[in-house]
Order: structure tokens, then sequence, then C-alpha cells
């Protein structure tokens, strides 16, 4: 498990046949390299916790669960950085946790930067930890590694993939990503830059795999704004939209539509106040985007209120739950008044949205989801089989390594890459040990892996 010279290896601690809590290790020439490093999205019936909250599910878990880093806490001297891909909670939300048994530099964008400095004081390591702000386009040498940071488009902004490049051979990291023509904040894909590096050579693609079998390309964020604007002008009272707090081009739409609409846009929740706070430190928020101080919106008349809420996968404690239940503070919902869940089910989340939908017209308020909508109202930021097909033939790895989904997920992917002209994938799980160089293969459970959780102030087995 110390790779020489002639090895390039590539181990996930988590991530690879699950989706949420994403932890990968690169390792060359006695030294590794860590890409991102996250936390587990919520079981059902699980609530986020409130900040510095120590909590515990019923069955005695831990709600905050993330990879257990023994296998690189045991070499944290041979680890020469950690590279974040973007600022989604399944790739940023563990470093505040693992990074005192890490101790190690950090390397991110800005809006990422951002949102991790955030997290990093409530911990009180904001001094501690030695972030290093990257631009895209950079090349930036880690170790024995030389990384390159590109932009792919995402549901958040400043989403990163990298080409990690060694004497030996160059693996392409996609992160999470899609092929968004029109993703309304940041820039669009070049596609000359991704068949640039397959002209250079690529020895292995580790892709996402979250909608690998789905087929055809996903919708553009940009298509989303006439659908928005279609359920929100038409609606006679106030407009509740429930999405996800990172989503920060989907808030940036609302917020046009609001305008168009003569609607006054306030946000309910800590996690979109958050979100937003860093796009505007980031420069990534337009300034003709505004925003009203939400305790305002229950003054208004109900035809001018359009409040954006967390808690689209139906958490206990969420904006969009206490308005169902009546005890928000700011604003209360009547009959007539229409709820737009611009969001899809977390797998494991349906009971739990259901119910909260159930709890929403039993008031009378009508709710709108992307799956009764006539017309698009959410898009997913991962790629369907036809962006993966496209990225292939421009990058055209000699190894495929499918990664961020189930088995079904990775094998999926496995099939569209052969499809693509990929001849070798390689599928495994948490813990495998994808040797790249020389001679590709993967040994099996070759790590230990697990999860470890948050309570009571300290790191836990779980």
């Amino acid at each position: 498990m110390t790779p020489t010279n002639d090895d390039l290896v590539f181990l996930p601690l988590g991530g690879t046949g699950e989706i949420g809590m994403n932890l990968n290790l690169y390792g060359h020439d006695d030294s590794w390299l860590m890409v991102d490093c996250g936390v587990m999205f919520p079981k059902p019936g699980q609530t986020k916790p409130s900040a510095g909250a120590n909590l515990e599910v019923a069955r005695g878990e831990p709600e905050i669960q993330m990879p257990n880093p023994a296998f690189i806490e045991a070499r944290a001297e041979k680890l020469a950085g950690l590279v974040i891909t973007h600022a989604h909670e399944d790739h940023i939300g563990a470093v505040a946790y693992l990074w005192p048994k890490l101790r190690c530099p950090v390397y991110c964008t800005r809006f990422t930067a951002e949102v991790l400095n955030k997290k990093l004081s409530e911990h009180g390591l904001v001094a501690s930890v030695p972030v290093i702000v990257t631009e895209v386009g950079d090349r930036v040498q880690i170790g024995r590694f030389e990384v390159e940071f590109l932009n792919l488009t995402h549901s958040i902004p400043d989403p990163n993939c990298l080409m990690i490049r060694t004497p030996i051979g160059s693996v392409f990291h996609t992160g999470d990503w899609k092929l968004d023509p029109d993703p309304v904040v940041g820039a669009g894909v070049a596609r000359q830059t991704f068949e640039r590096l397959g002209e250079e050579g690529v020895l292995a693609m580790v892709c996402d795999s979250t909608n690998a079998t789905v087929a055809g390309h996903s919708i553009s964020e940009g298509q989303l704004y006439a659908g928005l604007h279609h359920y929100i002008d038409s609606a006679p009272g106030r407009v509740v939209v429930a999405c996800f707090g990172s989503n920060i081009a989907r808030l940036v739409t609302l917020a046009r539509v609001a305008a168009q609409t003569h609607r006054y846009m306030g946000l309910y929740g800590r996690s979109l106040i958050t979100m937003q706070e860093c796009a505007k430190r980031a420069d990534v928020w337009p300034r003709e985007a505004l925003v009203t101080e939400a305790a305002h919106l229950g003054y208004l008349l109900r035809c001018e209120v359009l409040a954006v809420a967390t808690g689209s996968q139906g958490e206990p404690f969420a904006a969009l739950r206490r308005l169902a239940s009546g005890t928000h503070p700011h604003l209360e919902l009547e009959a007539g008044d229409r709820v737009i869940f611009s969001s899809r089910a977390i797998p494991g989340n349906e009971e739990a949205i259901q119910t909260l939908i159930d709890s929403l017209t039993a008031l009378g308020v009508e709710v709108v989801t992307s799956e009764t909508a006539s017309l698009p109202i959410h898009a997913s930021g991962h790629p369907a089989a036809e962006e993966l097909k496209t990225l292939y033939g421009w990058i055209k790895p000699q190894i495929a390594v499918p990664v961020h989904g189930e088995k079904h997920h990775l094998r999926a992917h496995a099939g569209v890459a052969k499809s693509a002209g990929v001849n070798q994938s390689l599928v495994g799980q948490n813990g495998d040990l994808f040797m790249l160089r020389p001679v590709p293969g993967i040994r099996r459970r070759a790590a230990p892996v697990g999860r470890v959780g948050w309570v009571k102030g300290k790191l836990v087995k779980v």
C-alpha cells in the first residue's frame, strides 16, 4: 500500500458504490492526493442538525456521517493535499471534522473557498487550515501530482473537474457535472479544452455515475425560466418555492421571475441565506437579482410574495415544514397559496416528502412538483447517458472508472463507456485499490472502510 514511482493508483474511501460522502485518494511515488471530503445525505427520518448541535437519531446513529479516514490518517505525513471539486455537502461537508486528522493544505476555487471558510469558522479552524484559492486553468504542483483546475457545469457555482498529471500517466477526474449550454451562472463548457486533453492522452477517467441509467441529455438550467414564470405568475396568492440552497442559478432565475411578476423574493432557511451570502462575496451573484428581508414578506399582499424555502426533502425542522405546520415566525400559508417543489426526491426521502405534501394540501395549499408540472421546473445537475458518451468521445481515456453511484449506476456507466469506444472499465467499490499503472486491475477490499459520525464534539465509529 505504498505506491512506488512505477505505480499510479486510485482508492475511494467513500462515494463509490453509494451516493454521498465522497472521499477519493490517488497514490504515486510515495505520495497521496485526496480529492473531496464529504458527508452522507441524511437517511429517511433524520433531521439536519442546527449549528453546533450534537444530535443522534432514535436508533443511536449520528446524523452527521462521513467516511472513516483510518487508511489515510495512518499515512497523513504522505498526504500532499486535499482538492475540493465543489461546495456540495457530499464533497465538502466533512473537511471541518476530518482535517485535524489530516493537517494538509486544501485547494479549491473561490466560491467553494467561501463556503468552506464559513464551515471552518463554525469549528474555530479558519486560522489553522491553509486554504489555497485557485483559478480555472491553474496548474498546481501538489506533492508528486500536477493538478489542473478545469470548468464543467453543475448545480452550484465554481464546479471543477481535474486533470491530474504524473510522469507515468494522467487521470481526468470529473467531480459532479453536466453539459449545460445555458447554466445561468458561470461559464459554459468549452469543448475544445477537453478535446485537447484527449489529444494529450488520458490514462483513466474517474467519472460521476449518478444518472448513468437515464437516457438522453439532462435539461439545461436556462430552460427552467418559462416553467417557473408560468407557475409563479398564474398563482393568485403567495408562492413558496422549495429548492436546494446551493443552487445559486435557480435562485437567480427565481429573482428574475420575481421582478417580472411584481413579487418580492425572500429566503427562508439558514443554508439558503448562507449560500447567497457566499455567492455575493465570490462575485457570482448578479447585482440586479434582488432579495427582500424575509421578515417583511408577511406584511405584503399575498400576490406580492415569493418565498424560497429549504425543506424540499421533507426535513422536519426546515423552513417549509414549519410553514406547513403554521409555526414559522415570518409567514403563514393559507388556502389558495401555491408551493412549488423545484427539486427531485433524493432516494429514501419519498415518504417524508409525501407527508409534507399531505400537510400542505390539508391547508388548502396547491402543490406543484416536477413530476406533476406541465413545464420543466427542475433540472438535474448530473449527466444523463448521452452526456457521458459525449464526454468520453472528447477525453478518449484508455480506462473508465465509474464512481459516485450505487452498483447499478456503476454498471450502467461502464456500458455507456464501452459504447463510446472505451474498451476497459474498472468497476469496484469503496476500499478497492484501482491499479492504473503499471498493469490495470483491482485489488478488492485493500483498505479498511466504513463510517464515522460526529457525536458530542468527537468522531465515533458508526
